[in-house]
């Protein structure tokens, strides 16, 4: 049961406040603001997701840049709360086309009969797209993109290629384009999140992909859709070990520990030729989750060496190496290093050359960060720091530092090698031919190196 929904920009301003039942004061998307700011509980950096503050629970997610909020006085389930939040802004994404604060401005008499429709009274009614459009009825006011910086997962697929067109995920599901035409198009985005843990001497501890096969289509006529996945796409391990399913080039077939699908799917041949079968909702949904223990490789490789420089010093060098194809980039690479707690100083040295590269030492939390704006498969960057202490080091500093953690986004790339083979429309008319778009996207869930 939700009492207030509320959207907040960076800087704290109130873009929309539905109060549904008068439980919680007026003030209170202040008060969220200002804690979620000067949060500094437990060494904390930020906020986590939920918390409670005088009785009164606060639940967020951040989105683009914006903070979608949700507070109620009662105990319910939290990630039921996390996940109505994401759900909502993805519904307004739809009809908007893009969300942004400006255009929520514009928008705000469509966001608001969205959000009368989603919740009555405090209790959750609908989330999808398709069902929404039988009672809302306001046209969305289309915000020009081009002069827009992409902030979401959009702008992923925007960089370095001319493949994907840069109006593939702003338009509304409800307005047509200038002149009253629709442009026939369907996008499925295979986007994965990777989680790896290595030891201090390189090798891979723990590897999971959590993945998942988006689908947004703008065909007219809802007609059926053929999707094709890998033949030699296996899910379980059935008891047996991951090397049994392994050819002898070392390839392997694609093994997916546990997946389910969108209840569009049908899976009636799914088991013959990995095909799956759905009429596509309306808006932005997930046509499959799955999950993926097998073991892969990883995209980067971390090396960190730390080496003492006297009684108050140490210098740290830090090396990434890109494993992947040189035809694919990496964007927006920051390497992160805790240090050791008596750290006052941290002095930088980059590459000859380098550019598109930042470095910075936060002195609140004795962090080190750097940078990258790209990162070119094959190429390999160093960074080092020099270290200086309050007090002289006791024990053994690769002790007191680490572990070193990555996050990066890398379009046109999949590390479970799961592939949409074919894309079939079922549309009768040989004259009928939409765009179809295929993209793949990874991105880092909890990338460490253990010193």
């Amino acid at each position: 049961m939700i009492s207030q929904f509320f959207v907040l920009s960076q800087r704290g301003d109130n873009i929309v406040f539905r109060d549904y039942r008068g439980e919680v004061p007026k003030g209170s998307a202040e008060i969220f603001f200002r804690k979620v700011k000067f949060w500094k509980e437990d060494g904390q950096e930020e906020a986590p997701p939920v918390f409670n503050v005088d009785g009164v629970n606060y639940f967020h997610v951040k989105v683009v840049g914006l903070l979608f909020v949700a507070t109620t006085r009662v105990n319910v389930s939290p990630s039921l709360v996390l996940e109505l939040l994401q759900r909502i802004a993805r519904v307004i994404k739809d009809y908007l086309g893009i969300l942004n604060e400006d255009s929520l401005r514009k928008n705000f008499v469509l966001v608001y009969e969205l959000l009368d429709e989603v919740i009555d009274f405090g209790y959750v009614q609908t989330t999808s797209t398709e069902v929404l459009k039988s009672y809302v009825f306001n046209e969305p006011i289309v915000v020009d993109a081009a002069r827009l910086q992409p902030l979401g997962p959009a702008a992923i697929f925007m960089q370095g290629t001319k493949r994907m067109p840069g109006t593939a995920v702003t338009k509304s599901v409800v307005a047509n384009e200038p002149g009253g035409r629709k442009r026939e198009e369907i996008f499925v985005d295979i986007i994965e999140k990777i989680s790896v843990t290595f030891s201090s001497s390189g090798y891979i501890l723990t590897s999971e992909i959590d993945g998942t096969i988006q689908m947004k289509s703008y065909l007219t006529g809802n007609p059926e859709i053929r999707l094709a996945l890998n033949d030699d796409l296996s899910i379980g391990r059935g008891g047996g070990s991951v090397y049994d399913y392994r050819s002898s080039s070392g390839s392997g077939a694609v093994i997916l520990d546990d997946c389910n699908f969108h209840e569009s799917v049908r899976l009636d041949s799914f088991d013959m030729d990995r095909t799956l079968s759905l009429v596509p909702p309306d808006g932005e949904f997930p046509v499959m989750n799955y999950r993926m223990t097998q073991e892969f490789k990883p995209p980067f490789r971390i090396n960190t060496l730390i080496e003492e420089a006297g009684a108050l010093k140490a210098e740290v060098i830090l090396k990434v190496r890109a494993e992947f194809a040189s035809s694919i980039t990496a964007n927006t690479v920051v390497v992160q290093m805790p240090l050791p707690k008596y750290t006052i100083r941290a002095s930088f040295e980059l590459e000859p050359g380098a550019v598109g590269q930042r470095t910075d030492f936060k002195e609140a939390n004795k962090r080190l960060e750097w940078g990258l704006k790209k990162i070119v498969g094959g190429s390999e960057y160093t960074l080092r720091a020099k270290l200086t202490f309050s007090q002289e080091s006791h024990g053994n500093i690769t002790k007191e530092a680490g572990p070193v953690s990555m996050t990066f986004t890398i379009p046109m790339y999949n590390a479970s090698r799961l592939q949409v083979k074919y894309l079939q429309i079922a549309k009768k008319s040989s004259a009928y031919n939409p765009y179809r778009w295929v993209r793949y996207v990874t991105q880092a869930n909890s990338y460490v190196a253990r010193i």
